[in-house]
């Protein structure tokens, strides 16, 4: 007899509506080199909303699971699995089956082990966000030490992980938040100046903090927004690395001949294994050193996840990283 368990389910494109939550979905069992792990927590990110509604380029066989960054404990191990064990704290940076459920299955190489000097929600927040502002601050970027870092929405979970990851690699980090709780979490995080975005004019008072020289690098949450902005604060040689985008927008591409800049996108998708395993090596050190402190921000139990997709696009401004319960 397989066992039963509540995970969300989707099972046509839609609203937020589409997320049900189902108590008869079989618990899936680890194949070689994977592991099933009992979820406490799942991270939920932007990209979950686009995916759910359609829009995506990639979509999942329906009906699905979403759901990549989950904290919990490894329940068993499929053949081959030698890195963790059952009864071990650990986070993932993707699933199999989908993270907003009691359980899932991941393979080996995306579950790493979780310090005791985080819990569960600080687990769910570390994967997605981490992994992507490293891959947007130094295998995109290539971010060097004494350059100025504008991170385009610095109070999200990417946001609040690019700050943390920019301020410890020796950047002078700018930030920008809708609110002042999410400028004031940018500073307590990282970034040395913040600004609103939602103000006239900041795009000035960045340059100015700049002295008129520019930004080398951008960190772009929203660029469908921002991107033309962007391209006219850069200095000579600066880089966009776009980590978000919700729709088109116009540019004048001689904003990028005037200083030689170039845009970058970033889809975590595409990391090698080599790549991951730098990127966990070098967040391992943080974690040991402390500057990787994940900011957890709004709860919601697993029952709610059609309101974190509500929340999660609609809300004001970001405060941390937002987390299901299970």
């Amino acid at each position: 007899m397989s066992r039963l368990m509540r995970a969300i389910r989707v099972s046509e494109f839609g609203g937020p509506s589409v997320l049900k939550l189902c108590s008869d979905v079989k618990v899936p069992q680890p194949g070689h080199r994977q592991v099933l792990i009992r979820v406490h927590a799942c991270g939920v990110n932007p990209v979950e909303t686009y995916i759910r509604a359609g829009t995506y380029a990639r979509k999942p066989t329906l009906p699905y699971t979403p759901g990549s960054d989950v904290s919990g404990v490894v329940e068993t191990v499929g053949e081959g699995v030698t890195a963790v064990k059952a009864g071990d704290r650990v986070f993932t940076t993707a699933t199999e089956t989908g993270g907003y459920a009691e359980y899932t299955v991941a393979t080996d190489d995306c579950v790493y082990k979780l310090p005791d000097a985080l819990d569960f929600t600080q687990g769910a927040a570390i994967g997605i966000p981490y992994f992507t502002a490293y891959r947007a601050l130094v295998h995109k970027a290539h971010s060097k030490a004494g350059e100025t870092v504008l991170i385009h929405g610095a109070s999200g979970g990417v946001g609040v992980a690019a700050c943390q990851l920019a301020r410890s690699l020796g950047l002078r980090v700018l930030g920008t938040a809708g609110t002042p709780e999410g400028m004031k979490l940018a500073l307590g995080n990282g970034a040395h100046r913040t600004f609103n975005h939602r103000e006239e004019g900041y795009t000035n008072k960045i340059m100015e903090a700049t002295e008129g020289r520019g930004i080398d690098v951008i960190v772009e949450m929203l660029s469908n927004v921002n991107l033309s902005k962007d391209l006219q604060m850069l200095a000579y040689g600066g880089r966009v690395i776009i980590v978000g985008s919700r729709g088109p927008i116009e540019i004048n591409p001689r904003d990028t001949m005037a200083k030689e800049s170039s845009i970058t996108g970033v889809a975590l998708f595409f990391a090698t294994p080599e790549e991951r395993k730098e990127c966990a090596a070098l967040l391992f050190a943080g974690m040991e050193a402390g500057w990787l402190h994940p900011v957890v921000g709004s709860q919601y139990p697993l029952d709610k996840a059609a309101q974190a997709h509500h929340d999660i696009i609609e809300s004001p401004g970001a405060a941390g990283k937002m987390v299901l319960t299970v």
